[in-house]
């Protein structure tokens, strides 16, 4: 399994010091229900990485790390090559050395929806919920952030993610392969600054019981940042895909801006609100040579892209921000 000291310590020298034990038995939990049959094949990848330190760093915008002369022309074929044994490729983009790894969402764009929108995360701890490779991670420590934890139990992504951490061992950044049912139920005054739950409240089968989740691991006064499928529609309207949505598995509620603020209320948010309203297009989520499977033009309907080919309205994604009360 992959070293995970260096978080444990760093977590050790932060408020969440009283909860480091059960972060690690969450961890070794996730290990014990699921191990990827390539994952000793990617760990072995990962230690054939170059060590090269690099000249240039960028964590805004572009994702950077790195330049083309840091590295000789072979070098820089073999990470390539290496980069391209952790496919498929799904958040980012990321520039390493000259690499462009051109991932199948956009998510820079996603990034720049919200950034204006956030309480500042200089000196800030924060939690990103389902950070698939820790794209916006990156982001997080390219604004100041403390100390940023991502989770997220794909073990492909850890591999995704530790390759970035390799070039950027000192930055305070960090991935645990757990989902948040592996996280402590409650924090509190040990909690985050900011927690990011993005693309994931529709992956729940109990919205309300993620959101609970999420406001107990805020600080009282911390900030929830929500990214979620909604759906045009009357105030107190919620889809359940019978099956698939465009052709995702797991897909359970899909709410309207109205009734997401309504639910945040519920579970004792304050202030949440709409910041940003968006429809998802092939523009922003496509197939490249980092992630050649099917992509979302591939799941609409061809004569009608306002429909998925399972006949739902196209996807639509709010950005929602809440205050846990004082």
């Amino acid at each position: 399994m992959i070293n995970l000291h260096d978080t444990y310590d760093a977590l050790a020298q932060s408020p969440l010091a009283p909860h480091v034990e059960a972060l690690k038995s969450g961890v070794r939990q996730r290990f014990a229900e699921y191990r990827h049959g390539k994952l000793t094949d990617w760990l072995e990848v990962l230690k054939t990485l170059p060590e090269v330190t690099p000249s240039h760093v960028s964590l805004q915008k572009p994702f950077k790390i790195g330049l083309p002369g840091d590295m000789t022309a072979e070098q820089r074929q073999k990470l390539e090559a290496r980069l391209r044994q952790f496919h498929p490729w799904r958040k980012g983009p990321f520039d390493l050395f000259g690499v462009h790894i051109d991932t199948e969402w956009r998510s820079d764009w996603k990034w720049d929806r919200l950034k204006e929108h956030i309480s500042p995360l200089a000196h800030r701890m924060v939690l990103d919920v389902g950070c698939g490779n820790g794209y916006h991670c990156w982001r997080m420590a390219g604004e100041g952030a403390e100390l940023v934890l991502g989770v997220d139990p794909s073990q492909l992504f850890m591999m995704q993610f530790n390759a970035v951490k390799h070039f950027l061992p000192d930055h305070p950044v960090h991935f645990l392969p757990v989902g948040i049912e592996h996280l402590p139920e409650r924090l509190d005054q040990d909690g985050f600054d900011t927690v990011f739950s993005m693309g994931v409240l529709y992956h729940r089968r109990s919205p309300i019981d993620h959101l609970r989740h999420l406001f107990r691991l805020l600080r009282p006064g911390g900030e929830l940042v929500l990214e979620t499928l909604i759906i045009e529609g009357k105030p107190d309207q919620v889809l359940l895909p019978q099956d698939r949505y465009a052709q995702m598995r797991n897909v359970w509620f899909i709410p309207t801006p109205s009734m997401l603020t309504a639910w945040l209320d519920r579970c004792e948010f304050e202030n949440a609100r709409v910041v940003n309203l968006s429809r998802t297009t092939p523009d922003e989520q496509r197939s490249t040579s980092w992630m050649t499977f099917q992509s979302l033009e591939d799941f609409l309907e061809t004569n009608n892209p306002d429909r998925t080919i399972e006949g739902y309205p196209a996807p639509r994604r709010a950005i929602v921000i809440a205050k846990r009360p004082e």
